[in-house]
């Protein structure tokens, strides 16, 4: 949706809401309509192969600035989250998927702030819901392999210590927390986030268009639409800076995830 269809269409102040992310296809090949968040995916995974390809080719004992940036965005995964949270003997295995996903969730964040593009891919659902159940399958994967099928079920629903009749509620409680309930509430917090930023951006943006172009005569039409703008520009920032804590935080919880699988007491 355009700004200049919003404004012709709307009969009053523009409305920013859920039909907001409906974007129209870009293009179709054979009757299959391809849309602008899934090209922006598809980017994304582009561009995060082409930055690490480009850090890592030319590596050395000093490194280049592009090579200094690599190595510290990978120490932070990797020390900062997978050892922190994994622990220091079973967590270089999964920094490959916790660097990956950590870069695959910045880049498509960082659409929603990027001029011509203006829309975080995790805006869409369904994309926090894939990443979020591939992180399912890998910490129960995982924790199944570590403990086996029946001891794992064991681990993620007996709290350590618990004994007689409370067990009959807090078995189906720790269940559906452990093993149900996680990727919906993983997917769930990352989309949030990223629908409410762009919701914002796009309300103070066009709220600033309207005030400026319908109440231009108006003694507070302007300084208004100014005000409005300015506003926008502040969320803008601040949304960079959810942007990337919820990076970090899909990232974090998926390793809590694998090391609560992993580890030998609940």
């Amino acid at each position: 949706m355009t700004l200049a269809s919003t404004l012709a269409a709307a009969s009053g102040p523009p409305e920013p809401g859920p039909g907001s992310f409906l974007l129209p296809p870009a293009f179709s090949i054979g009757g299959w309509e391809v849309n602008k968040p899934e090209i922006f995916l598809t980017l994304s995974a582009v561009i995060a192969f082409g930055l690490v390809y480009a850090m890592a080719r030319k590596s050395a004992v000093v490194p280049s600035r592009l090579q200094f940036a690599g190595e510290l965005v990978y120490d932070f995964v990797r020390n900062g989250i997978a050892r922190d949270n994994i622990g220091s003997k079973d967590y270089a295995k999964y920094v490959p998927y916790l660097f990956s996903v950590f870069l695959f969730v910045l880049i498509n964040n960082f659409y929603g702030v990027f001029p011509g593009i203006q829309f975080p891919s995790m805006s869409k659902f369904a994309f926090p819901v894939a990443l979020a159940l591939v992180t399912w399958l890998i910490y129960n994967i995982a924790g199944i392999a570590q403990h086996g099928v029946f001891g794992y079920l064991k681990h993620q629903t007996v709290p350590a210590g618990a004994k007689g009749p409370i067990l009959i509620a807090l078995v189906p409680l720790e269940f559906l927390s452990n093993i149900i309930v996680r990727p919906f509430t993983l997917a769930l917090r990352l989309f949030a986030t990223m629908f409410a930023g762009h919701l914002l951006i796009l309300l103070f943006s066009l709220g600033a268009a309207y005030l400026v172009t319908d109440y231009a005569n108006s003694a507070v039409g302007i300084p208004a639409g100014i005000l409005s703008f300015v506003i926008g520009i502040g969320v803008s920032f601040l949304d960079m800076l959810i942007m990337f804590l919820q990076a970090y935080v899909f990232t974090l919880l998926t390793a809590m995830y694998i090391g609560t699988a992993i580890s030998d007491e609940h």
